[in-house]
């Protein structure tokens, strides 16, 4: 990432997947980092590998917690710079058989987790006038896929919110960018493989076409380092793309995969 020597970066997901990686390679660089998940031996594990990662357990769902462990994370190390926000959850189910409850659920991590953390990092910048938010929405927001309806709508909520907020937000001095990644071989997609996958999600898995994590964490510094509002990472722009210009084309390709 730009210049973080020194500096504070709070990675949400920082326990596993591309959260983990980008805090790894922020400690690195010489930042003070700081990262939330809610396991608590992953996060033990992962901020063992270095000084200057710190772990903080973070139910980002909850206004409240998320509150207090940002301030908390001010007190300890100082003022954010920078939130990488990767936390969320991707479970699989066709709409018809997805509850109520799981659904407020995923909204409540996935869409209102982004907004309680992106507002509780951004007050402080704002008053500084300084400071830089990635946030993971996806590109599932956009190329939409059967048996994840719920997930598809909760990241398009995110990709909204993000898309407004920069605009927003643009001549404050502090940047905001949306990254919208394809399905990549994380922990994130064996939670949908371990629910009712897409079949399209299981023919990537099995032949190996998911996204490399280190490679899309390389496209995200590129993106931010050519300081582009919405970063589209490997096969991405083309899925948006073809969705937007060839909608019929795009629902009789992915529900060929569920015959």
């Amino acid at each position: 990432m730009i210049g973080m020597s020194g500096k504070v970066a709070l990675v949400t997901g920082g326990a596993s997947g591309m959260g983990q990686i980008i805090a790894r390679r922020l400690a690195t660089q010489g930042a003070r980092v700081a990262i939330f998940d809610v396991n608590e031996r992953a996060l033990q594990d992962t901020a063992a590998e270095a000084e200057n990662l710190n772990a903080f357990r973070c139910d980002i769902s909850r206004l409240d917690e998320v509150e207090a462990k940002v301030a908390e994370v001010e007190s300890q190390l100082g003022p954010v710079d920078l939130l990488v926000h990767a936390a969320a959850l991707m479970p699989s189910h066709k709409l018809q058989d997805h509850s109520h409850q799981d659904m407020e659920r995923l909204f409540r991590i996935n869409y209102f987790g982004t907004v309680y953390m992106v507002q509780a990092a951004l007050r402080s910048m704002l008053e500084r006038g300084s400071g830089r938010i990635i946030a993971f929405g996806s590109i599932a927001g956009i190329a939409l896929v059967p048996k994840m309806g719920a997930y598809c709508a909760t990241k398009a909520a995110v990709n909204a919110y993000m898309e407004v907020l920069q605009n927003e937000i643009r001549d404050s001095g502090v940047r905001a960018h949306l990254v919208c990644p394809p399905a990549v071989n994380t922990p994130l997609v064996d939670q949908t493989l371990a629910t009712d996958s897409p079949g399209s999600i299981i023919e990537s898995k099995n032949s190996g076409r998911l996204a490399d994590p280190e490679k899309i964490v390389d496209a995200i510094e590129k993106g931010v380092g050519k300081d582009r509002d919405i970063i589209y990472p490997s096969e991405a722009k083309l899925l948006y793309l073809w969705r937007a210009l060839f909608p019929k084309l795009w629902w009789k390709t992915v529900m060929k995969f569920e015959k």
